[in-house]
């Protein structure tokens, strides 16, 4: 076994790109996979950002986490929210583990880091920090290193939900860059026994482009001059990778792994026009335009639900005696939700074809519940159909979407390749479950798995 270990996280990777469309043109990874052992990797419900990253890092779901996306409900008062900042993330991450135990770490772009937080090595925080002005290194003069490294650092792209495709495409690249030159100082630069990275480029590229590359999404335009734009970004990254792999001891295991994979966006299903459309949901006055939710004027005495929008569903009860004019007795809590389970699946498109969406209880899929989940969680077409929360469409099915443009929506299986010096490979295994990350990186560090992390380790 080893003892030290290189992660390299690719937000948003698809398996089916990486290990099927486009392995043969990227030489990097395609080694990776040829000396270990690799396939899909199923996230956490919901397969997004926030929580997937911080469940694989802790062993945690969502419901233990006590978040459910990067917003979440602060209290059962109708507008109160909360952001799943690091102070929200009370469990220990492997890294965390690892510090602890004396080992020296390096963390760049993981979600969930800012504000950052003290450890016996070097953390970059990530895209959800507010900007570079911020605090946003650990330790604080590790800031004025960065900038003599790489300049201005990027945390983010600016605006991904742009039509100007060529400015995004440009930040993209910027971003990417900036983000590898800088792991490749740390690299030679910084001691570690665990070094953690992931880019967002991945993410950004795909909800940017994907109906320019994917034939089968319904805005394709074959012929169009961005459709090898997120073959040639993964082609480039994957040489990124090459040049960071030099830089790695021999001694080193190295994992590269996404929190979710994606597809193709069919359209969305605008959640609160179908909740008023089946009379739970009632407005004031109808809105003039396309508005948030949150800038409607609702009548709570005869509303049972709302829904907020997103790459997933969530649904909200007005339940009487936990929210302020709660309707529902919590007796018919449950009744309600299974009554909205079964019109939310027999959902069709516009054609009439029921398009398989799922929704799902939160205490029939997490272990626990802390804090305050979405009474219900909606993959609209099993997440091939986004949710949109804004009202004023007068339509259930849109194909432009509330919040700017966006080609691609997620899915519920990520990727993972390892390989580990002195073990042979397995080759494509059967799909993993994410609980398998946590004690897969506390065995390569050689550090106990705390009982209360189950999950079978990939090794």
């Amino acid at each position: 076994m080893t003892r030290r270990l290189l992660v390299i996280g690719l937000d948003c990777a698809e398996p089916s790109l990486v290990f099927d469309r486009w392995r043969e043109e990227l030489p990097h990874l395609n080694q990776l996979m040829e000396a270990g052992t690799y396939g899909e990797l199923e996230s956490t419900i919901p397969p997004i950002t926030v929580p997937a990253w911080t469940s694989m890092l802790t062993g945690k779901d969502p419901g233990e986490l006590g978040f459910y996306g990067f917003r979440n409900r602060a209290d059962y008062s109708y507008d109160q929210m909360s952001i799943a900042s690091s102070a929200a993330v009370k469990r220990a991450r492997v890294w965390g583990r690892a510090s602890a135990s004396g080992k020296r770490v390096v963390v760049v772009g993981v979600p969930q880091t800012y504000p950052p937080r003290p450890l016996n090595g070097y953390l970059v925080t990530s895209f959800l920090t507010p900007s570079t002005f911020s605090q946003y290194t650990y330790p604080q003069s590790l800031k004025a290193e960065i900038a003599q490294v790489v300049g201005d650092y990027m945390l983010d792209v600016r605006d991904f939900r742009t039509e100007d495709k060529g400015y995004l495409l440009r930040q993209i690249y910027d971003m990417t860059e900036k983000r590898c030159q800088l792991v490749k100082h740390f690299l030679r630069t910084k001691p570690w026994e665990f070094f953690m990275w992931v880019e967002m480029g991945v993410d950004r590229i795909h909800h940017g482009f994907w109906k320019y590359m994917d034939p089968a999404h319904p805005k394709h335009e074959p012929g169009n001059r961005y459709q090898d734009a997120i073959r040639d970004y993964y082609r480039y990254l994957d040489a990124q990778i090459g040049e960071i792999l030099e830089l790695v001891p021999d001694d080193a295991a190295v994992l590269v792994m996404s929190d979710h994979g994606a597809q193709p966006m069919e359209g969305g299903i605008c959640f609160n026009e179908w909740l008023m459309r089946e009379g739970y949901l009632v407005l004031e006055d109808q809105p003039e335009g396309i508005v948030p939710l949150a800038k409607c004027e609702i009548n709570w005495r005869r509303t049972k639900a709302w829904g907020a929008g997103g790459y997933y569903g969530r649904l909200f009860l007005n339940v009487e005696g936990r929210e302020p004019q709660g309707v529902i007795p919590p007796q018919e809590d449950d009744a309600t939700r299974d009554e909205l389970i079964a019109k939310l699946e027999a959902l069709t498109d516009p054609q009439g074809r029921n398009i398989g969406t799922r929704a799902f209880k939160p205490e029939e899929v997490y272990r626990e519940i802390n804090n305050i989940p979405p009474d219900l969680i909606v993959y609209f077409g099993n997440l091939a159909w986004r949710s949109v929360g804004s009202v004023g469409l007068d339509t259930i099915h849109t194909f432009e979407n509330d919040t700017g443009p966006d080609d691609a929506n997620h899915a519920q299986n990520g990727l993972f390749i390892l390989t580990v010096p002195g073990l042979a490979g397995q080759g494509r295994v059967p799909t993993h479950s994410w609980r398998a990350i946590a004690p897969t990186m506390l065995g390569l560090l050689e550090l106990e798995v705390p009982p209360d992390i189950e999950g079978e380790s990939l090794l």
